[in-house]
């Protein structure tokens, strides 16, 4: 009938299918989803191969020197903490004292320049703190023997005259405090006393006039019998 709409649909005139229709195969995704099981059974199952110790020993060693130097017994410490045997730790510290990484007089040196200029400590203190670091004990008194006396008793000097420009209370409270405070950087009785006495000298007259009452000498030894008798006997 004329002016009729053609029909659509699957007879004769159906239109061809458009790409994408259901009629054509699927395409395989990319992504590398289109892999066999068993290569993916294959991947989980293969574990990496284990480390050489050495290499971990020295990766150790080196994340260790990047945050400040070390010496060689803060190094051992460090891989027997990992589980690193002795026999590779002594091949890899051996080998790094050949070469210069680890040197522990050059350690030693820098620790004592950096910790008195630092925090005013003195050759007792800094004593301590090399024997606590596992630095021999030859080595750090050749490292403690460029501390010289009168460079001390500088230092403990300013220590004190720092300290006086806040301290509050009377002249013989201000006195202990001092001294005090120098003894615990490891400064012996006598330059404590005497440094603590000249600097209350020369703030104040009551100051002054306490000062001169002080025997340097006197309590230097006193402090000195006391400091022998505190000390832990072998």
């Amino acid at each position: 009938m004329a002016g009729r709409r053609a029909r659509t649909g699957r007879g004769w005139d159906a239109s061809p299918p458009r790409t994408g229709d259901a009629s054509e195969p699927p395409r395989p995704r990319r992504g590398g989803r289109g892999r066999s099981a068993d290569a993916d059974a294959d991947a989980v199952e293969s574990p990496a191969p284990p480390r050489d110790e050495s290499e971990v020993a020295r990766e150790i060693c080196l994340r260790q020197l990047a945050v400040r130097p070390r010496t060689r017994a803060e190094l051992a410490g460090a891989l027997a903490k990992r589980g690193i045997s002795e026999e590779v730790s002594a091949e890899v510290l051996d080998r790094y004292d050949e070469v210069g990484i680890i040197d522990d007089a050059a350690f030693a040196r820098a620790w004592v320049s950096s910790r008195h200029a630092g925090r005013g400590l003195a050759r007792r203190a800094l004593a301590n703190e090399l024997r606590r670091k596992g630095v021999d004990g030859e080595v750090a008194t050749e490292a403690l023997g460029e501390l010289d006396e009168e460079t001390e008793a500088d230092t403990a000097r300013g220590l004190v005259e720092r300290k006086l420009r806040t301290a509050r209370g009377e002249p013989d409270a201000i006195f202990r405090r001092l001294v005090g405070m120098l003894a615990r950087k490891g400064y012996p009785p006598g330059v404590a006393i005497r440094a603590v006495k000249d600097a209350l000298a020369a703030q104040s007259a009551e100051a002054a006039e306490f000062a001169e009452q002080i025997d340097a000498d006197a309590l230097a030894d006193a402090e000195g019998e006391l400091d022998r008798d505190s000390r832990p006997t072998d």
